[in-house]
């Protein structure tokens, strides 16, 4: 699956719920989430409409590598 093009920073931390992730503050344009499914993890994302792709594939870089899955997977968990 390729990631979305028009997803905003809002939807994805809305999205991020369903990893266990709850924003825990927000500054100017960045949301700061947290979730303790499989450890604990910090993420940033902007609140940007919408993210760059680049920032995008960082994020989802970050969110594989922590919870062990691949794109395809966390994209159906998230997007579905």
């Amino acid at each position: 699956m390729k990631l979305p093009r028009d997803i905003t920073g809002t939807e994805l931390s809305q999205s991020l719920k369903r990893l266990g992730y709850s924003v825990t503050h927000q500054t100017g344009s960045h949301i700061r989430l947290t979730t303790l499914k499989d450890g604990e993890h910090h993420i940033t994302i902007p609140a940007h409409d919408p993210i760059c792709i680049g920032t995008l594939s960082a994020i989802f870089r970050d969110l594989m590598e922590h919870h062990k899955m691949d794109r395809d997977s966390l994209l159906k968990e998230l997007l579905s």
